[in-house]
């Protein structure tokens, strides 16, 4: 009996340092939920639902992210809250899950360069990957971070890096970096922002590499755009793709699957093509135009050629990805594609399962979400659209009336989207179109939500709350 049950307790032991958490649930990137008994109605202002919040900075864009009992956002300084770093910083924050008592942070002081590299007050924009104790997201230094979940919290200095000069419970506890400014020679435009995913041991992200302040050049074109790296920190391949294609800025993030019986690790490109590199040496697959052959590329966005700045959905052996640009240049026409990734090389012409776009769909820096049949996309024109995975068919469209930053959520048959007004519209999941509820947060509402336990969690520009049914 005492050796059965210390099987059980390493097994779940085991279990328990293997659970992951990142950007879209999944490496897939699917931002749906199996959880159930989530509010439909809150109100901040009253308390109504409201289980607690927890102040940010003024520009939060990073997570929220669950792992374990604790939720990690990625934000500004503005809310100091260590009077040691003042002033404008990258911050990771963590919190209590269960009441959002704040626990510790680690704060990353911005690049000289300025915004040319490190736009001002934008904060840490990577949502973590975690897997077990340990945290890895991408810095506004454009540097690869590894960290501890519990920082110092458990009393512990975990190394390979032990030198940490702040040590104190609220303080982080760096495990290593890899500074790629300095190793790989990249040159973020305007901020560093990937989201990592982690398979079997690696470490996928963008470098953000992209051009100049005026727009024109790009100082780095041999660069890596697409890296790879192990749970050590140590860089396993690099990929130069797109090269000297780069229209403007590279701020996507990668995801991950299996079609045609191959791995495939998918990145979108700052050319407005998508590729799929094989996980193990970054060669190429296949790569997709997703912009019509007479589109034009202009200074400031005022062409027909957009870059991908959304995430791709890998699901059913086939991603789904559409056209956006720099928020600041504004709305313009779209394309949401459906590609078959089974192929191999310049798949444009043969992979596209179905398009939609054109006059019906703006550029998005969204990224779809994927339940029961149906594809929840948004734009950044405030539009959120129903169409069927399999045919591409549009079923709805509803108008938020304010651009959208954030992607969809889809959980308990409500899809949940907030708005740079403030708004988070909760609709009925379906062909049919059903507006549930509405509701003010106070400030913009930048990313995507997430759940756990029939709690609802979303971060607006400077909070972030916990909602729940019965919470007053």
């Amino acid at each position: 009996m005492k050796k059965t049950t210390l099987i059980l307790v390493l097994t779940l032991a085991t279990a328990a340092a293997a659970q992951t958490a990142m950007w879209g649930g999944s490496p897939g990137r699917n931002q749906v939920s199996d959880e159930k008994n989530l509010p439909a109605t809150w109100d901040v202002d009253s308390g109504e639902n409201v289980l607690w919040s927890a102040t940010l900075g003024s520009q939060t864009y990073g997570g929220p992210l669950i792992h374990g009992d604790k939720i990690f956002v990625g934000t500004n300084n503005q809310a100091e809250r260590d009077p040691d770093h003042k002033g404008d910083r990258g911050v990771i924050m963590a919190f209590n899950l269960a009441d959002g008592q704040f626990l510790w942070q680690i704060a990353h002081p911005k690049l000289p360069a300025g915004r040319v590299n490190d736009w001002p007050q934008q904060g840490v924009c990577s949502t973590p990957y975690i897997e077990g104790d340990r945290l890895y997201y991408i810095s506004n230094r454009a540097e690869m971070v590894c960290l501890d979940t519990e920082g110092f919290r458990d009393g512990e200095n975990d190394g390979p890096i032990t030198d940490e000069t702040e040590t104190d419970p609220s303080d982080a506890d760096l495990i290593w970096k890899y500074d790629m400014i300095a190793e790989l020679d990249v040159f973020p435009h305007n901020l560093a922002t990937s989201s990592p995913i982690g398979v079997d041991g690696r470490l996928f992200a963008l470098t953000s590499n992209g051009v100049d302040e005026g727009h024109v050049h790009i100082p780095a074109p041999f660069a890596p755009s697409f890296v790879a790296f192990n749970l050590a920190g140590e860089l396993l391949w690099d990929s130069a793709l797109p090269g000297d294609g780069i229209l403007h800025g590279q701020w996507a993030n990668p995801a991950y699957g299996v079609a045609g019986g191959r791995e495939q690790v998918i990145f979108p490109g700052g050319d407005g093509w998508v590729y799929a590199l094989a996980p193990d040496t970054g060669e190429l697959i296949w790569k997709f135009d997703c912009n019509p052959k007479d589109s034009v590329w202009e200074l400031g966005g005022r062409g027909t050629r957009n870059n991908l700045v959304s995430t791709p959905v890998f699901y059913d052996g086939k991603v789904f990805i559409a056209v956006g640009q720099d928020p600041e240049h504004g709305e313009g026409e779209g394309h949401l594609w459906a590609i078959d990734a089974s192929g191999e090389g310049d798949i444009t012409s043969s992979g596209a399962v179905w398009h939609f776009g054109g006059e019906d769909y703006n550029r998005t820096v969204s990224t779809v979400a994927i339940s029961d049949g149906l594809l929840y996309a948004a734009d950044l024109s405030g539009f959120v659209y129903c169409l069927d995975v399999t045919t591409g068919e549009h079923y709805w469209t509803h108008d938020t009336f304010a651009a959208i930053w954030g992607s969809p959520f889809v959980a308990d048959g409500k899809v949940y989207i907030g708005d740079e007004d403030g708004d988070v519209d909760v609709l009925a999941a379906g062909k049919k179109l059903a507006v549930l509820h509405e509701t003010n947060l106070g400030s913009a509402v930048y990313t995507t939500p997430v759940a756990r336990d029939g709690v609802i969690y979303i971060a607006s520009r400077n909070t972030l709350f916990a909602i729940k049914e019965g919470a007053q």
